[in-house]
Parts: C-alpha cells; sequence; structure tokens
C-alpha cells in the first residue's frame, strides 16, 4: 500500500471512530452501505471531473468498465 492509501485508509477508520463515538449506546446498523455511500459518490464526481465528463477517462482512471461507471453515476444520480 501507498502513502496515499494509507491516508485514506486512516481517515475512513477516524470517521468510523468518530461515527461509533457518536452512537451513545445505540446500535450500529448497516455500516458497509454507509462508509460506501459516503465515499464512492464524492469519489466518482472527483474523478469525473479530472477527466473533464469523460467517462472512458473516468473509467480508466478508476480502473473500472466505463458501462460499470454508468451504472454507479445513474445510481447516485449523476448523469
Amino acid at each position: 500500500m501507498n502513502a496515499r492509501s494509507n491516508e485514506i485508509a486512516d481517515a475512513v477508520v477516524r470517521t468510523l471512530d468518530q461515527y461509533f463515538r457518536d452512537l451513545d449506546g445505540e446500535k450500529p446498523a448497516a455500516i458497509h452501505d454507509m462508509v460506501i455511500r459516503n465515499v464512492e459518490r464524492p469519489m466518482l464526481e472527483f474523478i469525473l471531473q479530472q477527466a473533464k465528463g469523460n467517462q472512458t477517462v473516468a473509467a480508466d482512471m478508476l480502473g473500472i468498465n466505463r458501462n460499470t461507471l454508468r451504472r454507479k453515476l445513474t445510481d447516485y444520480d449523476l448523469l
């Protein structure tokens, strides 16, 4: 893992730590979906901006198929 990956992982751990502290005794639920939705959408927006709206370039940057990217953009109402 490179330094940037560690920074991202550290940010996720800090955020989850805060999430659990803020629960104040309540039972956590749907954590996986919460994390994915809160990370994936802004990542897609940022990468699409970096690719100047070019979905093929964005998909290449993300290392995913263009059709997968389009589905995710549709899921997040980003199209």
